[in-house]
């Protein structure tokens, strides 16, 4: 017996939210195809186990050995007498979790909307809608395609039952297959189990700002903005509406959240007051590095380099996360505390001092010198501290799971003492009972 397909070993490396799994990636004859490759290799990455469906005019664009490299697992080109299409999509406990048609056609988009079950990947969707599985599409075609009567008709036939649309980008005149990320989120979405953050309103600052010394230089620090990026795609994926106030960070934003990019500290706090009075947010995280310092006079040309001396006179900042909590008092509002170097005792002691100061209902600290966590760094050990002082010690992890953690310990921080709705039993959104 061969040892395990070498692709699986990148199951999980990203996080672990759809371990356990099953996904049924069923591909139709689009040039999109081209993309699959990508779209399963992600899917695994976040734990999933992905299986490739290819009718035959997909596998005239991609090679079925190239899936089968993909996932690690055989491709199903046909259907034979093993009926392949009942062991992915049956009813029986070993079915895949949802069925993703990407890209999908206009040929095959009508052919799933009328039941015509001619080829693997139309007969594998036939049996999932049977069997109750989710299947999720994503059309890919030339605009004028889209655009047809007929096609826009049955992919309102599909929505009525219960399959889910993710819309084309628009570009060059073809509705091409959505971006990946925003594929991605979506199957995360829908395979999430928790949903407890649905009806809440997060604002989540993430990233370093930059304070300019001259035309080109500026001052800053090396944070990535993965721990404010991680917090954001969480937080969405449990249901909030979320709202991320971004500086220049490395990491890239999720698609399924509002974000508004900034690059100054004074950026940043306007868009985030702006915000605060815009909309009522229940939480509000402040996990961006802001830099407390600028300089007093920028000069609005390149400084000539060449100089032996050069005297830049800084001046304090005003502090971010007070003007958040004067503008919005009601609001669940957590802080971050960055130290180097310190003693972890020296470390609380100080963020106990700024949750205090601030007014804080939480604070997250963290020592960026240890290794392998901190700036840039895809792991994190913090401490989370609420207004009892009680201590929460998050161990070194991926920042990903860090966020999950945070955000779990806000939620019994914000029910505390509150009568929460069941959904089941839901009257109101959790947003209207919390700001009772």
């Amino acid at each position: 017996m061969l040892p395990e397909h070498t692709s699986k070993q990148i199951i999980g490396t990203k996080s672990q939210i759809l371990k356990g799994k099953k996904i049924a990636l069923c591909i139709t004859g689009s040039v999109a195809a081209v993309e699959c490759p990508i779209i399963a290799r992600e899917l695994m990455r976040h734990g999933a186990e992905v299986y490739a469906v290819m009718s035959p005019a997909a596998t005239k664009l991609i090679s079925p050995a190239l899936m089968e490299w993909a996932t690690g697992n055989p491709v199903i080109t046909e259907l034979t007498g093993m009926v392949e299409h009942i062991s992915l999509a049956g009813e029986h406990p070993n079915a895949v979790s949802i069925v993703l048609v990407a890209p999908a056609t206009a040929n095959t988009i009508s052919k799933i909307a009328y039941g015509i079950d001619d080829t693997p990947v139309t007969t594998v969707v036939t049996t999932a809608i049977g069997a109750r599985i989710p299947v999720v599409v994503v059309p890919a075609m030339h605009e004028s395609m889209y655009h047809h009567p007929i096609i826009i008709e049955n992919l309102k036939r599909l929505e009525a039952y219960g399959i889910e649309i993710i819309g084309p980008r628009f570009e060059e005149g073809k509705a091409k297959i959505a971006h990946i990320n925003t594929i991605v989120a979506r199957v995360i979405e829908i395979l999430s189990k928790k949903k407890d953050m649905k009806g809440l309103k997060v604002l989540i600052t993430g990233g370093p700002t930059r304070e300019y010394i001259d035309a080109v230089r500026y001052i800053s620090n090396p944070s990535s903005g993965k721990m404010g990026v991680a917090l954001a795609e969480d937080a969405s994926l449990r249901g909030a509406e979320v709202t991320l106030v971004y500086g220049p960070g490395t990491a890239e934003p999720p698609f399924n959240v509002k974000v508004i990019k900034v690059e100054t500290t004074k950026e940043m706090l306007d868009a985030a007051l702006f915000e605060v009075g815009e909309k009522c947010y229940d939480i509000i995280i402040c996990a961006a590095a802001v830099a407390d310092y600028a300089p007093e006079n920028k000069v609005n040309e390149k400084i000539p380099s060449g100089k032996e001396n050069l005297q830049i006179s800084l001046k304090p900042l005003p502090k971010v996360i007070n003007a958040i909590r004067a503008a919005a008092p009601k609001a669940f509002l957590v802080g971050f505390k960055a130290e180097y170097g310190v003693s972890k005792e020296e470390l609380i002691s100080r963020a106990i001092t700024k949750l205090k100061n601030a007014n804080l209902d939480m604070i997250v600290a963290n020592d960026v010198s240890k290794p392998n966590s901190g700036f840039s760094a895809e792991a994190n050990e913090v401490y989370v501290i609420n207004k009892r002082g009680e201590i929460h010690h998050i161990p070194l992890s991926n920042k990903k799971v860090v966020a999950s953690k945070i955000l779990d310990l806000i939620l019994e921080e914000l029910w505390e003492g509150k009568e929460k709705v069941l959904p089941e039993e839901e009257l109101e959104s959790q947003h209207e009972i919390l700001q009772k």
